[in-house]
């Protein structure tokens, strides 16, 4: 039987309804693996267990009277310290802003506390989403649960080491240039960046006004479906905020995808960048089994990775620097060495060339619309590389990370990672799938249609 540490978000939830399993007795078991694993990885920057015990008794309490708030009701989970949390330190792993306490919580965090989730504490990021896993930072970067001397991506760094730990079920992390994927890709997890303005930010330290996403992680796709369900909803705080079409995106994960049409971007990690031998096999392994499932893969082509990544730099970068100039100007010395040396990029950036950035993002918006006339769900590379090693020198760069994340943050399409491997290094690797605007359901069936039909999800590092 499973350690109920291991357990997934939707057997959590069946095993209360059960009644085989309580939210108190499964908080102490996951508490008991967080106290065992996390000084190995450094999920955490701030784990509450006092608070989540009261949460935990609480929706117990619930249970008992007959009250359920949903499937969630009971299922902890933990946040990324760039995402306020009422009574916990949102801090962006950054001397910055140490002393930060939000008094309220996130829109996201509102409403994970309607469907009575347990919130375990704050995970570990890139200093404000941007730095990279840095040694001059008041936290320790995160490490990989697969090899504790590689990375595990980011800037969602803590949410995709600990869900791959066993740490908790389910996380939330942020996306702006790839930063949901990225730690999805690393640790062999789940990650969904959603179509932009799905989900509110209100509440989340700004990266960039017009790339930044909230996203649901998880172990498998049907909870990233099942959290997604949770957060998304109109909020008039943040000016880019949509009504979704609906609040279900489980619904179909069954379906299959017989006759879907799946377009295979090969440009990205074969003539733009050329991937690791491994990927590119994983990926080709991906196209064999879609096709046997009945999906209809067809080639085609996207513009250039070098063409969205200037575009994605430019807007990034001018956006950063505007929120972070006065604390530059001010305090450069409490930023640490990477993030101090991305953010200044910024003020070289004149307003001519983000305008340009702007008015070329929309065309390539319009390229990928046009692509989705013919296909259904694009097929691409995530990662180019396994998970990269930490540098053997902390005051090193981190190393330089090739990917085919950013185009989905240029266009807002929704984008899920999920594994498609395992390196003969024994790291995961992985590949994303796209959507149509808006269309997290048909996405997310594909996702999973794929992920039954292999064992990569059932995959875990020997921590």
């Amino acid at each position: 039987m499973k350690q109920p540490y291991w357990l997934s978000a939707t057997e959590m939830s069946d095993a209360f309804h059960a009644r085989h399993l309580s939210p108190v007795e499964l908080l102490q078991s996951l508490l008991q693996r967080i106290e065992a694993v996390d000084s190995k990885i450094n999920a955490f920057t701030c784990l509450d267990a006092e608070m989540a015990m009261a949460q935990a008794r609480f929706a117990e309490q619930e249970m008992s009277h007959g009250r359920s708030r949903g499937p969630l009701h009971g299922v902890p989970i933990a946040i990324k310290d760039i995402i306020d949390v009422a009574g916990l330190p949102t801090t962006c792993h950054s001397k910055i802003l140490l002393e930060n306490a939000p008094a309220a919580d996130a829109y996201v965090v509102k409403r994970l506390r309607q469907c009575g989730m347990v919130i375990l504490g704050k995970l570990a990021t890139w200093e404000f989403a941007f730095g990279g896993p840095s040694f001059d930072l008041p936290f320790p970067p995160a490490r990989n649960p697969w090899n504790l001397d590689h990375q595990p991506g980011g800037s969602s760094s803590g949410s995709g080491a600990g869900l791959a730990a066993g740490l908790f079920p389910l996380a939330l992390g942020t996306d702006t240039g790839g930063s949901v994927r990225h730690p999805s890709a690393a640790c062999g997890v789940v990650g969904l960046k959603p179509t932009y303005g799905l989900v509110s930010r209100q509440g989340v330290f700004p990266l960039s006004f017009t790339l930044d996403n909230v996203g649901p992680m998880a172990r498998n796709v049907a909870d990233v479906a099942m959290l997604l369900g949770s957060i998304v909803g109109h909020d008039p705080a943040d000016p880019s905020s949509v009504a979704a079409l609906g609040t279900r995106f489980d619904n179909d994960l069954e379906r299959g995808v017989n006759g879907i049409r799946v377009g295979f971007v090969r440009n990205f990690h074969e003539t733009d960048l050329e991937a690791d031998p491994e990927v590119t096999a994983a990926l080709n392994d991906a196209v064999g089994v879609l096709r046997n499932l009945g999906a209809d893969v067809r080639d085609i082509q996207l513009p250039s990775l070098k063409e969205f990544a200037a575009v994605n730099r430019i807007i990034l970068h001018s956006e950063a620097w505007s929120i972070h100039s006065t604390w530059m100007q001010n305090r450069p010395g409490d930023y640490g060495q990477a993030a101090r040396r991305r953010i200044m990029v910024g003020a070289f950036i004149s307003a001519g060339h983000y305008v340009a950035a702007q008015r070329r993002r929309n065309q390539l918006i319009s390229a990928v619309d046009d692509v989705f006339r013919d296909v259904d769900v694009l097929l691409a590379a995530n990662a180019l590389d396994p998970a990269a090693a930490f540098p053997t020198q902390p005051q090193e760069a981190p190393a330089n990370v090739r990917q085919a994340r950013t185009p989905f943050n240029v266009t807002g399409h929704p984008a899920i990672s999920v594994m498609s491997g395992l390196s003969k290094s024994s790291l995961p690797l992985s590949m994303q799938l796209i959507g149509r605007a808006f269309d997290e359901a048909l996405l997310l069936r594909v996702a999973a249609a794929y992920e039954r039909a292999t064992n990569w999800s059932s995959l875990k590092p020997a921590i």
